[in-house]
């Protein structure tokens, strides 16, 4: 017959009882209080969260523009290649966008500033979240102010290659020999410096979300990229650079 000991009958006593407090209090919930809805977030890739908050505090609510009902579409209208155009015109632009590279020696050569105005508003026509296009393009032409951008994006490289990016992402650049030295941002002529809007302000005076803000930005660069490319500047006179972003 097996006995317990009074120590080991107090212990178990006590396990009982912890675990139906337990159990009861996670059963139970107070009278009228909602049921607890788990937080459904959109996905972002880690490398790419931005700071959109999807649940503003009650204190700040009133500081946030309404949703707007009443907006105006502009119609969709197109062009309807044949089949043998819209190959040809793909395989084009292909061929003029794969010459594309991504170059450190750049022509001190004076660009038209139309054309800079074209290609940033060609990026301004990127998709981005909920259409609040959450990007502040700025051209730097001022050489006193170009030396000051480039002290300050030398300096955060400089950070990443020590600290940030770690030995094996500064392994993998050496091959493409780069660095921390942008002395190309001081040559350059023309300097698009692209900032990321991380809220937008109503006319009502109201803040107003600004979705995937890092995501749309990025969609933008990409297209202003591929505008550079077309025009046949980027490769000799402009120095884009998106280190700085709010």
């Amino acid at each position: 017959m097996f006995f317990l000991t009074p120590v080991l009958v107090a212990v178990v006593c006590i396990l009982i009882v912890w675990i139906f407090k337990n159990g009861d209090g996670s059963s139970k919930r107070r009278k009228g209080e909602p049921r607890a809805r788990a937080e459904v977030r959109p996905w972002v890739d880690e490398d790419l969260k931005d700071n959109t908050d999807l649940h503003q505090g009650e204190e700040d609510a009133n500081d946030w523009q309404e949703s707007e009902e009443d907006v105006e579409h502009i119609p969709f209208s197109h062009t309807r290649y044949p089949e043998k155009e819209m190959v040809k015109r793909s395989q084009e632009f292909y061929a003029l966008l794969s010459k594309r590279r991504s170059v450190r020696f750049i022509s001190n050569e004076q660009v038209p500033m139309e054309v800079i105005d074209n290609v940033i508003k060609t990026a301004g026509t990127a998709p981005s979240g909920a259409h609040t296009e959450p990007w502040t393009f700025v051209v730097v032409k001022d050489p006193d102010v170009k030396h000051k951008i480039r002290e300050i994006i030398e300096e955060e490289e400089e950070i990443n290659y020590l600290k940030r990016m770690g030995r094996q992402w500064v392994t993998d650049l050496k091959k493409l020999r780069t660095n921390w030295v942008k002395e190309y941002l001081d040559t350059a002529p023309v300097l698009i410096l692209i900032f990321k809007q991380v809220h937008g302000v109503a006319a009502s005076g109201k803040r107003k979300v600004h979705y995937y803000n890092e995501i749309s930005v990025s969609i933008a660069c990409g297209i202003l990229l591929a505008a550079l490319q077309i025009t046949k500047v980027y490769l000799e006179k402009v120095a884009f650079t998106s280190s700085l972003m709010l």
